[in-house]
């Protein structure tokens, strides 16, 4: 265990143990002990992960002396949706089981474990088989429920095992998703600051010290990702193991998810990629490329001198709440997401007095502010080019999505989360759609690259 980790274990709320090492899978077994004693297991999994994986810790656990009930092996697509209704197949499927659950796969089947088995009240086992998103050790599960994707509270795992040289040789797609999942952190960090500058959400330092430590390290060889080095991939691992325990120190996903979630939650929402063939497009890669939008925005953002902004001319563009709520609804006229939007956004919505006190207070804080956020962003360049080097979309023709949507993710996607990041920052201003206008201007960041 590294040290890190060990580390982060110690504010962890639910997960007692973490393994990241070559050949982990081999430890299952005494870490199911340590967690649970004389408890049986059932091992979870769908086709593809029994096979790389969760047939072997079939063997160590029953090797090891653990009493073991009959796999369950997912009925169906192997590429499973962490939608609420495979929730309810597992759950439904444990409830009359007395044992603990050893969930072996990558994010979507950790989820929906994670979620069946909060439901039941029992903590469970996960084994992941891939470096593809940070959720194993997080709080809360990604779930979606009627066409809304949200963060479903439930504990985390008691014990988390990640095996390198299984994740190594998953899909390199899968490496290069838990890539582009993590790079999300580095914006995520920058709009932590802001909310915390205008008093929204506190910084709290351990926490942020959990993401932003390792950060640096898991991103720096996107070129040996894509080769599938092991080292690397621990490195990749590591990050998003710890990711996942601050977003469980903290019960919230605020230290690892910011805008660039919400552009990737927009579309997710919206089903894209939900039928891509061979392969559903992954969270990951979704928020790579808001990792894209939202730090070409923040380059635009910080190239403004806000002490000289006209606070009052910006708090006469903010609308009414009755104004705000209209233009939700005219944005999302899709039936069974709308309601959800609206409740979003308007747990938003502040007073113009309130407004004029945030702006003030943002102009007088701007030039220590903007210094740390510079010292935290990667340039929009960079995390393109890394993306491409990893082998992750980086342009929205590579996902699906055609220009014209993509430009109006800019102004929708904040619209899905109550959580305050730059969008929201640049929208109380009246700056975000200059600021838009510019990123696709002919010489503007993605001006350059329009199809």
């Amino acid at each position: 265990m590294s040290e890190l980790i060990e580390r982060a274990l110690q504010d962890a709320t639910e997960t007692r143990l973490a393994i990241v090492a070559e050949g982990a899978v081999e430890r299952v077994g005494e870490a199911f002990k340590q967690l649970f004693g004389d408890a049986t297991a059932i091992v979870v999994g769908d086709e593809r992960t029994m096979a790389v994986a969760g047939d072997r810790v079939v063997e160590v656990l029953r090797e090891a002396g653990v009493p073991l009930l009959d796999s369950y092996v997912f009925p169906g697509d192997p590429e499973l949706y962490a939608s609420y209704d495979n929730v309810e197949v597992i759950r439904d499927a444990l409830a009359g089981l007395d044992a603990t659950a050893v969930a072996v796969g990558s994010g979507s089947l950790n989820d929906l474990v994670k979620r069946a088995v909060g439901e039941l009240g029992r903590p469970y086992l996960q084994v992941g088989t891939a470096a593809s998103m940070d959720g194993y050790t997080a709080f809360g599960a990604s779930i979606t429920n009627k066409g809304f994707k949200i963060t479903h509270d439930c504990p985390a795992p008691a014990g988390s095992i990640s095996d390198t040289a299984i994740m190594a040789a998953a899909p390199q797609v899968m490496t290069a998703s838990g890539f582009g999942d993590l790079i999300g952190k580095v914006p995520a960090a920058a709009d932590w600051i802001l909310a915390d500058a205008v008093g929204v959400e506190p910084i709290e330092q351990s926490v942020w010290d959990l993401v932003q430590i390792p950060l640096r390290g898991s991103l720096a060889h996107p070129d040996l990702l894509a080769q599938g080095d092991v080292a690397a991939i621990s490195d990749l691992a590591e990050g998003l193991i710890m990711s996942g325990l601050a977003m469980q120190s903290m019960q919230s996903s605020r230290p690892a998810s910011g805008a660039e979630h919400q552009f990737s939650h927009l579309w997710e929402m919206e089903g894209l990629g939900l039928h891509t063939k061979p392969r559903r497009l992954s969270h990951g890669f979704k928020v790579g490329l808001g990792t894209v939008c939202i730090s070409a925005l923040y380059e635009r953002f910080l190239a403004r001198d806000l002490t000289q902004l006209d606070t009052a001319a910006a708090v006469a563009k903010w609308p009414t709440r009755e104004a705000m709520e209209a233009s939700v609804r005219a944005s999302f006229p899709i039936p069974g997401m709308v309601e959800d939007v609206v409740a979003q956004q308007l747990g938003k919505w502040i007073t113009p007095e309130e407004l004029t006190d945030r702006i003030e207070l943002l102009k007088a804080r701007w030039p220590e502010l903007s210094e740390r956020i510079r010292g935290t962003l990667f340039s929009a360049e960079d995390v393109y080019e890394r993306l491409a080097i990893v082998g992750a979309p980086n342009h929205p023709s590579q996902i699906g999505v055609d220009w014209d949507r993509f430009r109006a993710s800019y102004f929708r996607a904040g619209a899905i989360r109550k959580r305050y990041t730059v969008l929201d920052t640049v929208n109380e201003l009246g700056l975000l759609e200059e600021l838009v206008d510019e990123l696709f201007a002919p010489d503007g960041f993605w001006g350059l690259r329009q199809p």
